[in-house]
């Protein structure tokens, strides 16, 4: 089925605001969760294939008073870059990832970390029953959660190949169950995002292309995937692309999903290069099937085009949703160390 064409959306226009721009936040393929009013930030790289530390960095998201934290703790997740993570309940959770010597996949038995801010704490929640089937390792894939303790896992790049497969884990069970697979292609780099008992996956690189024109929507409830397709053009919706975001906004009292940034063509390096970046923001109106591009306010700059970055949203109780955007890879090879939020 094909997506209506993209139309204007005049009152969310957008402003960005840099909020911070530190050394100590350069890398890329971290990840970063949204818990209250701080941003969790975790892993990534400066030098390829070299994890930064396993260290986590709490930035807040107050007006007034924007600070950044660095801790230390005991007990953390190995260093590690291309893992993914989501929020639950107050606390993030996160899943495997590349690292060691050997930058291999991270095998952890299933195992699933998770950070609780409010006493800066780690622990590792192992399956409670390790003989039942668990997802292999892998990095590059991607996350969300639901509004029911789940935490899924979807996709990525295990010691060779690309995967397709989408797994959920019960928080409170600690029990992991595997749901059917996505449309192929196998892919790593790809978006997920979770909205009223769906999840809707686009974008990743199949390790020839970038994959673009579809979102694909798995309704929870059902166990079965459908596919809805759009000209990926730039104009009627967003170009293929991989390494970026896809995040579920509440805006003009409705629900929908915004994707921005990304690479649109790989470097001949892999991981040790960076390809052709984008710098445009897009929104999908999920009730009506349509795309439309946003130009925010660029009087006060704006973020540079990058990919392998991470973004979260800014829940808002009463108007409209905002994101936050950090780090990343430039079109010059160069890590990034801001953060921005896109505001409407």
């Amino acid at each position: 089925m094909s997506l209506k064409v993209a139309r204007p959306l005049s009152t969310l226009k957008g402003t960005w605001t840099r909020l911070l721009d530190t050394d100590r936040l350069r890398r890329s393929s971290q990840v970063l969760s949204v818990i209250g009013d701080n941003a969790c930030i975790f892993g990534g790289e400066v030098q390829p294939r070299q994890p930064v530390d396993d260290k986590v960095d709490l930035f807040s998201l107050k007006p007034d008073a924007p600070n950044l934290e660095t801790k230390s703790l005991s007990t953390a997740p190995s260093p590690r870059v291309g893992s993914a993570s989501a929020v639950l309940n107050g606390k993030m959770y996160l899943f495997s990832g590349r690292g060691g010597t050997d930058m291999a996949p991270i095998e952890e038995d299933g195992a699933v970390w998770e950070f609780d801010p409010s006493s800066s704490s780690w622990a590792s929640l192992k399956p409670a029953d390790s003989s039942k089937p668990y997802p292999p390792a892998r990095s590059y894939h991607c996350s969300t959660g639901d509004a029911y303790g789940a935490f899924y896992v979807h996709a990525g790049c295990p010691e060779k190949g690309r995967l397709s497969d989408l797994w959920k884990f019960n928080v409170s069970l600690r029990a992991w169950t595997q749901l059917v697979d996505a449309p192929a292609p196998h892919r790593g780099g790809t978006s997920i995002a979770h909205s009223n008992g769906m999840l809707f996956r686009m974008n990743g690189f199949d390790g020839t292309t970038e994959q673009g024109g579809s979102i694909d929507i798995f309704d929870i409830s059902a166990n079965s995937w459908s596919t809805k397709t759009f000209k990926a053009d730039g104009n009627d919706g967003p170009e293929a692309r991989s390494v970026c975001v896809l995040l579920p906004v509440r805006l003009a009292q409705k629900d929908k999903l915004l994707t921005l940034f990304g690479e649109h063509d790989p470097s001949l390096l892999g991981h040790a290069g960076a390809g052709k970046m984008l710098s445009d923001v897009w929104i999908y109106d999920i009730s009506e099937h349509w795309w439309t591009q946003l130009y925010p306010d660029d009087s006060n700059g704006v973020p540079a085009p990058r990919g392998w970055f991470d973004a979260d949203v800014i829940k808002s109780s009463s108007g409209n949703d905002s994101i936050v955007v950090h780090g990343g890879l430039g079109e010059n090879n160069e890590r990034l160390s801001d953060v921005w939020q896109l505001s409407f």
